[in-house]
């Protein structure tokens, strides 16, 4: 094959890499983008990548021999690399939904277009905020470093020997921590009033306590949620950091 046609395939090749992150993760899917602008964005990164690393793409060695296990590795290292920005929007989601049931939104969800799924209410919230984080810091940056790095780290051809997924299993852990202790404050607001409620029921058995929990839990949450959100910036930028720092440890 000749250099044009090897760089053609190289890039098709490094898209599988990109294009996982840009299709499936968030915060790519909180807003619905139609999948050809995402495939489009893909081969355009991996292009650029490409043109700027030849001798880790269309110039390594001993690749264009097995064209589909080359393909398998490079969508296998795109997809771990997406895992790990998707668990910690996964976290905020998790942590969301628990919010809900103890604020006594357990019904109420919001649908997601994009992914054509349901996401919970304060989730989406938590998620969004995220999200304004990851954009407004050095997150995109960072992101576009770390495909670069992985072509010097893992050239093409050799995805499957450098795909670290052990590196997710101390991650999970630690990312759902962080983000529960983005939602900390507004449980223990929760967690008091609903001891509060269950003393009142216990000394006035003829007030009608299901509806005055309502009432009060849903008051409470409207008010510690933005006082949580604003106290809570580090620990967003903590989480997103940490996000990519794993995903600069897989590749």
């Amino acid at each position: 094959m000749n250099g044009f046609v090897l760089q053609a395939v190289a890039t098709l090749l490094v898209s599988l890499r990109i294009a996982p992150t840009l299709a499936f993760a968030q915060p790519f899917t909180l807003i619905r983008i139609p999948a050809i602008v995402r495939v489009l964005l893909a081969v355009a990164l991996a292009t650029w990548l490409v043109a700027g690393n030849p001798q880790a793409t269309w110039r390594a060695p001993g690749w264009q021999a097995a064209l589909p296990a080359v393909a398998a590795g490079e969508l296998l290292l795109g997809i771990a690399l997406a895992l790990a920005l998707q668990l910690a929007f996964a976290a905020l989601l998790v942590a969301g939904r628990t919010i809900d049931i103890q604020a006594g939104y357990g019904l109420a969800v919001l649908v997601d277009p994009s992914l054509r799924s349901q996401l919970p209410l304060i989730g989406t919230v938590l998620a969004y905020a995220g999200g304004a984080v990851f954009f407004a810091t050095d997150g995109p940056a960072r992101l576009l470093a770390i495909w670069a790095a992985s072509l010097e780290r893992a050239p093409l051809g050799s995805a499957f020997d450098m795909a670290r997924s052990d590196v997710l299993i101390g991650y999970v852990s630690a990312v759902f921590l962080l983000a529960f202790g983005l939602a900390g404050l507004v449980l223990l607001v929760l967690f008091l009033l609903d001891l509060a409620i269950a003393l009142m029921s216990r000394t006035l058995p003829q007030m009608n306590v299901l509806l005055l929990g309502f009432q009060v839990k849903t008051l409470a949450t409207l008010i510690m949620l933005p006082i949580a959100l604003a106290l809570s910036g580090s620990l967003f930028a903590t989480l997103i950091a940490y996000a990519l720092d794993t995903m600069a440890a897989i590749a």
